[in-house]
């Protein structure tokens, strides 16, 4: 066999090759997702979309706000159809090589049948020779020699075995590997260019772009908010633990994201200098004179003044800030949410006591009330029916019954057909209609609750220092399921603290109350004078932050009785040690041993049914969540908007927040999720409540309170059962009292009068 050698390519085939596959692998999928597509309009869709002029013209300042979005999509379309022709040029420039003895056929060159004989392959010879012979005027030298090697194919009886055997008359050639690179690459005279090009590819230009994206990644969270801004957030929040609604304005328009120095999107203009000193004279209590930095900023006064400039719905100038009233108004959801989180990691040091100062309840449900407030353009203390269209201040007055007066949109969507148009009586059937869809589409959640302790072996039963597992089931409907539908229950008033009107009792508190330093810790984190510490195993797992919770019949196991019960099992286990080394009859073994196999099958049955629960667990996390739910009403909000919940549970009576929110985002007709927390570890009732709130709009948030008849733990049970995650080795009395519980202190004890 022939040596082998490697070449670059001389005429350009295999480069073509190489061209014609990289470009088909990039323009395939490049045209699958990037070739611009016209939905086509539903009918339907069409039909229930809202015609109000706030509708109207946030559509129609949705288009322009993308001025190049047609010659971008014309310049992509010209692109790839330019890629298409490039390839189907390479694809006819690929088909028309000729590798001369790529297919070698001796008979088809002289133009005879495998049967001929070897005068008829001579004859033929003759005759093409003439013809196709160099010297003669027809003659082709490339042509002659392939009829000369097809003759000596036929004629020599080695040059027939080499073309039987390797289909070429030569016998085999040398194995040749080719480069898929033109040959000037290598030659000696164009290195310099070669080399330049690949220093500034991958030295200069790789370099460059990897560096900007990692410095521009670095500055922000995983929500795309400024890491500067999350730590302004932790400061005042940290700062004050008690804070308003209109405190939380002003931290929210103190976000770096709103300053030229952080955020090259913003625009600062001459006429700022004018126009905001009177727009901040229409505005009242807007508190521009504070001293604090940043809030004392001037993009933070003007973010501000912004900010209750929209909740007023104040008309801004069209060309100035108008358009900085869309930007802030539109970065404000991604900002609140990062307030909630904030929030949330500050209340679990404090629990950790990490920090002194723990964040109410109200400050975390002020941030939240926040969002449906900038997203409908409306203050909380307006009347919630302001979100429909066409509705104002001037015909609020027909909802104004003396039999009942219609508080919420629920109650008015509860009305009959008759009663709501005659309230509406002032619009016209169009409007009326528009007013009907806006209310059809909103959300009516039923708002189900489940409280237990899993893998416990009585689940509905909470003991002492449990983890409770709360379900939260949400399924929505549209509002038009309570259109004129006597049989639906009726809809509660709501506060704007989330407490119904009729049990009001525990809620408010001093929102004025700033300079609070200590955490205010209740009576079941607390542990009595003179008493012995509960001594219990705690695994890591074990290790979650105790909440805090008022109980609402006080009291604590009596240290006599748990040493008494101590003693008890002590002597059972003494008894039980002795019996077993004593004889036993047969029917007792083996009951026993039935016993015995009975709980191991159990306990092989709850393994496999929590290797299933947490295989479900990792596969929903590794799907992701969506954030398409369902779109929202909101004229004055600059962008599309899609329903979003928060669920949370919390103690009204100490302020507290038990569990971490968990936002919803892709609440389209069920979801279902869970909130967990450790129970007291004192006995008694206890009451806790679950919320919902929507980020989208205002009053639609529900509350649900859930009763905890906290029982005894088993003395015989050292631990629970669900912080058994991992084997460890078994502590001695000496070491178990040494750990003490970090959810218990010896300071902040129960007062005998409380």
């Amino acid at each position: 066999m022939g040596g082998q050698k490697f070449q670059y390519d001389e005429s350009g085939g295999t480069f073509f090759y190489f061209l014609l596959s990289f470009l088909a692998l990039i323009l395939i999928p490049a045209t699958y997702y990037y070739w611009p597509r016209k939905s086509k309009p539903d009918p339907e869709e069409e039909s229930k979309e809202c015609r109000c002029p706030g509708c109207v013209k946030k559509k129609i300042l949705l288009k322009s706000a993308d001025p190049w979005r047609g010659p971008k999509h014309l310049f992509i379309k010209v692109i790839i159809i330019g890629g298409w022709l490039t390839l189907g040029l390479l694809a006819y420039k690929v088909s028309q090589f000729d590798y001369e003895m790529a297919n070698f056929d001796p008979f088809e060159i002289l133009g005879i049948s495998p049967s001929a004989s070897q005068a008829e392959i001579k004859r033929a010879y003759r005759k093409l020779s003439v013809i196709l012979h160099p010297d003669k005027e027809t003659g082709n030298e490339k042509e002659f020699m392939k009829l000369s090697k097809a003759y000596q194919a036929l004629t020599d009886e080695e040059a027939r075995r080499n073309w039987e055997k390797y289909g070429n008359p030569d016998g085999p050639g040398a194995m040749s590997f080719g480069i898929a690179l033109p040959s000037w690459i290598v030659e000696k005279e164009n290195s310099i260019w070669v080399l330049g090009l690949y220093a500034l590819v991958f030295m200069v230009a790789l370099p460059v772009v990897v560096g900007t994206w990692w410095y521009r990644s670095i500055r922000f969270s995983g929500d795309q908010v400024l890491l500067d801004t999350s730590q302004m957030y932790y400061y005042f929040f940290h700062k004050t633990p008690n804070m308003p609604l209109k405190r939380v304005i002003m931290i929210l328009s103190a976000s770096l994201e709103f300053d030229r120095k952080h955020n090259s999107e913003i625009i600062e203009r001459q006429s700022d200098n004018e126009e905001v000193p009177q727009l901040i004279k229409k505005l009242p209590n807007l508190s521009e004179k504070n001293k604090e930095r940043p809030l004392c900023f001037g993009y933070s006064i003007k973010a501000r003044a912004i900010l209750h400039a929209h909740l007023s719905r104040i008309p801004l100038n069209p060309s100035t800030l108008e358009q900085d009233r869309r930007y802030v108004i539109g970065k404000c959801p991604y900002l609140i949410q990062e307030q909630v989180n904030c929030l949330n990691q500050l209340v679990f040091l404090a629990y950790a006591r990490r920090i002194q100062r723990l964040p109410s309840i109200e400050t975390i449900e002020n941030c939240m009330k926040l969002s449906p407030m900038l997203v409908q353009g409306l203050w909380d203390f307006k009347s919630p029916l302001l979100q429909l269209p066409y509705i104002n201040d001037e015909n609020l007055k027909y909802f104004v019954n003396k039999k009942r007066p219609i508080k919420s949109i629920q109650e008015f969507a509860q009305l009959k057909a008759e009663d709501r148009r005659n309230i509406l009586r002032n619009l016209t059937n169009e409007e009326f209609d528009d007013v009907m869809k806006v209310l059809g589409t909103m959300p009516y959640i039923d708002f189900q609750v489940k409280c237990e302790v899993i893998d416990d072996e009585n689940p509905t039963e909470v003991t002492a220092g449990a983890i409770v597992t709360v379900t939260v089931t949400l399924i929505r409907h549209n509002m038009s399921m309570l259109f004129g539908d006597a049989t639906v229950p009726e809809v509660h008033s709501v506060t704007e603290n989330g407490i119904e009107a009729d049990s009001k009792e525990g809620a408010g508190g001093d929102a004025d109350n700033e300079n609070e330093a200590a955490v205010k810790r209740p009576a079941w984190l607390k542990q009595k004078k003179g008493g012995s510490k509960k001594t219990t195993k705690k695994t890591s797992k074990q290790k979650v932050v105790n909440n805090i919770i008022k109980p609402k019949s006080e009291g604590s196991p009596a240290v006599e009785k748990t040493k008494s019960k101590e003693e008890k099992i002590k002597v059972k286990e003494d008894f039980s040690d002795e019996s077993e080394a004593s004889d036993v009859d047969t029917n007792e073994n083996m009951d026993r041993s039935s016993e015995d196999d009975v709980k191991s099958s159990s306990v092989e049955d709850d393994d496999q049914e929590w290797e299933k629960f947490q295989l479900h667990k990792r596969e929903k996390v590794l799907e992701g969540r969506s954030k398409v739910s369902h779109g929202v009403h909101c004229p004055l909000f600059p962008n599309d908007k899609q329903e979003h919940w928060w669920t949370y549970i919390c103690d009204r009576k100490s302020h507290t927040l038990l569990t971490a929110p968990y936002h919803i985002t892709d609440l389209i007709d069920k979801e279902e999720c869970q909130l967990k927390f450790t129970a007291p570890i004192w006995t008694g009732v206890y009451t806790v409540t679950v919320c919902l709130r929507s980020d989208s709009y205002i009053g639609f948030h529900q509350q649900k309170d859930i009763k905890l008849d906290i029982k005894e733990a088993p003395a015989e049970i050292t631990e629970h059962p669900q912080w058994e995650f991992e084997d460890s080795e078994e502590e001695g009395p000496a070491e178990d009292e040494a750990h003490e519980s970090e959810y218990t202190t010896d300071e902040d004890l129960p007062d005998e009068d409380d």
